[in-house]
């Protein structure tokens, strides 16, 4: 694998919010980690290895703790289909593209998500009134996470 690769890889781990990444690439395979597993530290750790042809299992994710409980939310919910980051407008000097109390149609642009440097723009799937922005302009988002809720 290219060290350029690598390099671009680890790059784009520091600035998302994840901890561990793995790319497989024909037999070479390649895992880029915050945190050594052996020792705590405060700085990143990166490890890169090239590993044989067979892919290492994929660790079960456990389940939230009991007593955890998950917030529930009225209407409609609109996630963010990525990780990357969560913007309200086109640029820093545009209106946001919805606000609280907004009717929206489906295919409405939402907000936008960039990731790996793409502006992402994030439809909505059903018509109806914004109800909630559950993400502050900015903030980093992840797969799956709650962003609006539509009534």
């Amino acid at each position: 694998m290219d060290i350029r690769k690598v390099k671009k890889l680890i790059e784009l781990l520091e600035e998302s919010g994840i901890d561990e990444l793995e790319i497989h690439e024909g037999e070479e395979s390649v895992r880029i980690s915050r945190h050594s597993k052996q020792v705590a530290q405060q700085q990143p750790v990166y490890a890169a290895a090239p590993q044989a042809a067979a892919p290492a299992p994929v660790a079960a994710v456990e389940p939230e703790a009991e007593g955890a409980s998950c917030p529930k939310y009225t209407g409609t919910v609109a996630r963010s289909p990525m990780v990357g980051t969560f913007y309200r407008a086109g640029s820093p000097t545009s209106e946001d593209f919805v606000s609280v109390g907004q009717t929206v149609k489906k295919g409405d642009v939402l907000c936008i998500v960039e990731a790996m440097k793409m502006m992402n723009h994030i439809e909505a799937e059903v018509g109806g009134v914004i109800d909630s922005i559950l993400v502050d302009n900015g903030q980093p988002v992840e797969y799956d996470q709650p962003l609006f809720t539509i009534v």
